[in-house]
């Protein structure tokens, strides 16, 4: 299997906009055959590798602001999955099985074997049916920011406004054509809306939210890849029925943004796996890798601490790697951070732990 040429353009780190201070002398696009198909990766840094797999509607783009301090300490892949960005486009294979097959194939490809993959929204079902279905691959596993179809219980028809705004798209998104139909001319609005109300207080840059809506609205193949995985969810929820009565041994951080999942995806992965840590992340909304990247950055570095260790003994602290975070992203360091803790005092009612709700609510 054999990298083809170098990417250029839009999608590609050549073609990003705003990347952090000294992104592209540490990163660069490549394109690699798995053998079924070809998908587009941003590979750099040196050490275990770390496998980060985006969420809809986004690309690798949303890892910008976490891989430069991440490569100090780990050989960084942010993939676009099947059917994203300048990734190949087929007509099938959007459930999770064959989307973990994928990224293995990727991995093999790049050299690594064995490898930590950390998986959100869309990327977290992808990301724990790699750890379920090739658990000789899987090192510790990190997952952000969704349900497990076929696991978290499936969302009521009837939900209160704040709820009904982020959720609607998953019934709309699996429809056969017409949501494609009624989208295209109009992503701005539709995208718009879906980034908007799963943010939470701050939302994201206008800038970045186009940059992901006009590669979605690059051609008819970027919107009908998009909608792949939930068209795939009957599949999908076949599939985990299965993978749950094989439980997950290995260590596992699951990760909630205070003003979207809070401590969900945590409640939802202790019902498939034994060892589970929860952080929430305050303060943020759904999009944790650009809402919170160093709060984020911290609980990564404490959770793979050990992974790294094993193969780069003597590494940085979190506090150094969360320097280099603001230092890449044009912060200086006398300018003033606002504390916020990690893990926020949940309401007694959530401390109680039971099920988690639809999609970790």
């Amino acid at each position: 299997m054999n990298a083809s040429p170098t990417p250029e353009g839009p999608g590609s780190v050549s073609g990003a906009p705003n990347l952090p201070v000294g992104f592209t002398g540490t990163f660069t696009s490549r394109y690699v055959d798995t053998g079924d198909l070809r998908l587009h990766a941003v590979t750099g840094g040196d050490g275990p590798p770390l496998l980060l797999v985006h969420g809809w509607p986004q690309t690798w783009y949303a890892w910008r602001m976490l891989m430069p301090a991440l490569a100090r300490d780990f050989s960084v892949v942010a993939v676009d999955q099947r059917g994203i960005g300048l990734s190949d486009k087929p007509q099938d294979g959007y459930d999770t099985g064959t989307l973990a097959s994928d990224l293995v194939k990727l991995m093999e490809a790049l050299g690594h074997r064995r490898f930590a993959p950390y998986g959100t929204d869309v990327g977290m079902p992808v990301a724990y049916a790699l750890a379920a279905d090739h658990p000789d691959r899987v090192d510790r596993l990190v997952v952000s920011e969704a349900p497990l179809p076929g696991v978290s219980p499936s969302p009521p028809l009837f939900l209160p406004p704040v709820l009904n705004a982020r959720l609607w798209h998953l019934a709309f998104n699996q429809l056969p054509v017409i949501n494609e139909q009624l989208v295209t001319g109009r992503e701005d609005i539709f995208f718009g809306a879906e980034f908007d109300a799963s943010a939470g207080t701050h939302k994201l840059p206008a800038d970045v939210v186009k940059y992901y809506v006009d590669t979605l609205a690059a051609s008819p193949d970027a919107l009908r890849g998009s909608f792949g995985f939930y068209r795939a969810i009957p599949a999908i929820i076949a599939q985990n029925e299965q993978r749950k009565t094989r439980r997950l041994t290995l260590p596992v951080l699951a990760v909630g943004g205070e003003e979207s999942v809070a401590d969900g995806a945590g409640k939802t992965m202790k019902l498939v796996a034994d060892d589970v840590q929860t952080v929430v992340l305050a303060g943020s909304g759904h999009w944790v890798a650009e809402q919170a990247p160093e709060q984020l950055l911290a609980a990564l570095t404490t959770f793979l601490a050990p992974y790294r260790e094993a193969h780069n003994p003597g590494t940085q602290t979190a506090g150094g790697l969360v320097q280099l975070v603001r230092h890449t992203a044009g912060v200086r360091d006398t300018d003033p951070v606002q504390p916020r803790p990690l893990l926020r005092s949940l309401p007694e009612s959530r401390q109680k732990g039971g099920k988690p709700g639809p999609f970790g609510t």
